[in-house]
């Protein structure tokens, strides 16, 4: 080969490498670096680190559990209040109308107290779940923090709230690797129900 042409040929193999990095920044937008996004703005989907993370996916089968739980109470109380309601019933013909109505007014309120008790049990498991949330993303704000100083961002905004943005920018799948290996279940961030 003559030098002219080895010359040219090594012009065009550094151009090529130095093209090459410029290429992959305008592929991503020029946010990444060594595998880090780097972006001023970083977003996280709140709802997804919650529902894929260890800790989301086991309060999720405790209330499952609990919820279960308490449907199959509610159909024992029912049948049991059936029940009463119709012995209740045959007995009005022979009972005295003022111990008849003593008995239905003391049935009823046993009605009342028993749903206002079990809808306080579903109340309770539907305030677990936003109480775990918060806990999770409370639990989860040193790791967004580190996130964040990895990629020189300055702010982590919830996905749902961005009109526009680079897919790169998203750290949910990070942030969940993350705090999967942080914390696991999460028994120390909510203890494990019994």
């Amino acid at each position: 080969m003559d030098l002219r042409f080895r010359k040219s040929l090594g012009a065009l193999f550094g151009a090529l490498l130095c093209i090459a990095p410029v290429a992959q920044a305008q592929q991503d937008g020029g946010l990444s670096n060594m595998g880090v996004v780097q972006s001023l703005i970083l977003t996280v989907a709140p709802e997804a680190l919650y529902a894929q993370s260890d800790f989301g996916q086991r309060i999720a089968r405790e209330i499952e559990e609990e919820s279960l739980a308490i449907a199959a109470e509610n159909r024992q109380i029912e049948a049991e209040l059936t029940a009463e309601e119709r012995e209740l019933t045959e007995l009005r013909d022979t009972l005295a109308p003022t111990e008849f109505r003593a008995r239905a007014e003391a049935f009823d309120e046993k009605v009342q107290r028993l749903r206002r008790e079990q809808d306080e049990k579903a109340r309770a498991v539907g305030t677990r779940n936003e109480e775990a949330r918060r806990a999770l993303l409370t639990a989860a704000q040193p790791i967004l923090l580190q996130l964040m100083a990895e990629s020189g961002a300055v702010a982590v905004l919830d996905r749902r709230a961005v009109l526009l943005s680079v897919d790169s920018v998203d750290i949910t799948e990070q942030a969940i690797a993350r705090v999967n290996a942080e914390f696991g279940a999460g028994e120390n961030i909510l203890p494990l129900r019994p």
